[in-house]
């Protein structure tokens, strides 16, 4: 979904006005965005509801599915796929945050850093505007400190926070190198002792920090009395329990229950993919699908059957052998003598129809993310303080480019 310019960013009451929206919006058409079009064969259940719909998806090209994938909202598809989209487009708008003027860094800041990442990060920093400013930064689930860095080079002290002992490691010696005075610590913020990294002076930023790690940082820092934090949450379904546990007041007072599929859905979007990438990402969901069609048949059972992420060296297997042996891994019976080269064009043909019917799920990327950033923003809200919410980066930066920046009053 493209910001616009023109859409403010949210705040006070907007916050709770737009969450109730969304809400209302996600519950009532929750038939049409739940069902995974991967898992349901022949048929997802809301297409007896909408058949010129069904039909007119199923008819399209994988080429053209391809084409309006991160679009779907211009896609002129039958009824009533145009009212959807272009109310899913309006609760979606959400303006950009002010940006500060770039810094300019010496060249090495950002030698070790991917190209893109690098922009992320500068664009993150660059929508940090607080009223008071940071003394001592807590980059939180820091890799090697990049963010960190790029912030503590203005002045003020610098904690890091990761998990990996190399990262850690690395880090410390990028920023000894770089002449930052930092802290790398290696935590686990999951862990019953991460409390004690965090101080009331702290003001902590996650960029990216999935699931679980995002949502504990909002939880600390609030009890410890950080004055301020700004968190760029990613991987929602990234979570210990099988259904998502609601922070706020008005996410738990609503009848939305989420699985940990449906918190997939804001991370089914994909912006980077190189053609490999792509072509490598089509086989496999291909054949995946083809022995879906196979393994009802040895179970006898026609139901959908989850397999697991397998190596990319898998794909380099003749289809049959793919099959045989996935069938040995999920210890179903041997298939007997299979037409293999009609299967393997029914898994391609079942791909185009699957990509093609998931635009209509498409259209609920963007609300469901932004309801789940709302139920963050409204928790912070709780706990006292102001909270702004907007876009810190492009779509093509990055999908997840929503940032919340939170202050105490």
């Amino acid at each position: 979904m493209p910001t616009t310019t023109h859409a403010p960013i949210l705040q006070d009451a907007a916050l709770l006005q737009r969450f109730q929206a969304l809400d209302s919006f996600l519950i009532e058409h929750q038939a049409l965005w739940r069902p995974r079009p991967f898992a349901h064969y022949p048929a997802l259940p809301w297409e007896a509801n909408h058949p010129q719909l069904a039909a007119w998806l199923r008819a399209q090209s994988l080429e053209h599915a391809e084409a309006v994938h991160n679009q779907p909202h211009l896609l002129q598809a039958p009824a009533p796929f145009p009212q959807l989209a272009a109310q899913a487009h309006d609760l979606s708008q959400i303006g950009e945050l002010p940006q500060l003027p770039a810094t300019v860094l010496p060249a090495r800041f950002s030698s070790d850093v991917p190209g893109r990442k690098w922009q992320q990060i500068d664009a993150f920093a660059r929508s940090l505007s607080f009223t008071q400013t940071p003394q001592h930064w807590l980059d939180w689930c820091a890799g090697k400190g990049h963010l960190g860095r790029m912030l503590a080079h203005g002045g003020g002290s610098l904690t890091c926070l990761e998990y990996n002992p190399q990262l850690v490691s690395s880090g410390q010696q990028l920023s000894h190198k770089l002449g930052i005075h930092a802290a790398h610590i290696e935590q686990d913020v999951l862990a019953d002792d991460a409390i004690a990294q965090i101080q009331a002076q702290h003001t902590p930023v996650a960029l990216h920090a999935c699931g679980e790690l995002h949502t504990r940082l909002l939880h600390l820092a609030s009890q410890a009395g950080c004055p301020q934090l700004a968190v760029a949450p990613c991987c929602y379904n990234r979570i210990s329990t099988a259904t998502y546990q609601p922070l706020s007041a008005s996410a738990q007072a609503s009848t939305l229950q989420l699985s940990i599929d449906d918190l997939g859905l804001p991370l089914s979007e994909t912006v980077t993919a190189g053609a490999r990438v792509r072509r490598q990402r089509d086989q496999s969901m291909a054949r995946r699908l083809a022995f879906d069609l196979l393994q009802r048949q040895l179970r006898g059972i026609d139901k959908y059957l989850p397999t697991p992420s397998l190596p990319a060296i898998w794909l380099d297997k003749p289809f049959a052998d793919y099959c045989k042996d996935l069938a040995v891994l999920k210890q179903l019976p041997a298939p007997g003598a299979e037409e293999w080269p009609q299967l393997e064009q029914q898994g391609w043909q079942r791909l185009s129809e699957v990509r093609n019917l998931e635009l209509l799920r498409g259209l609920f990327r963007r609300p469901l993310e932004l309801w789940l950033l709302l139920d963050r923003g409204l928790y912070l809200q709780e706990q006292g303080y102001n909270v702004r919410l907007g876009t810190f980066c492009s779509h093509q930066q990055s999908p997840r480019n929503l940032l919340l920046l939170a202050e105490r009053q």
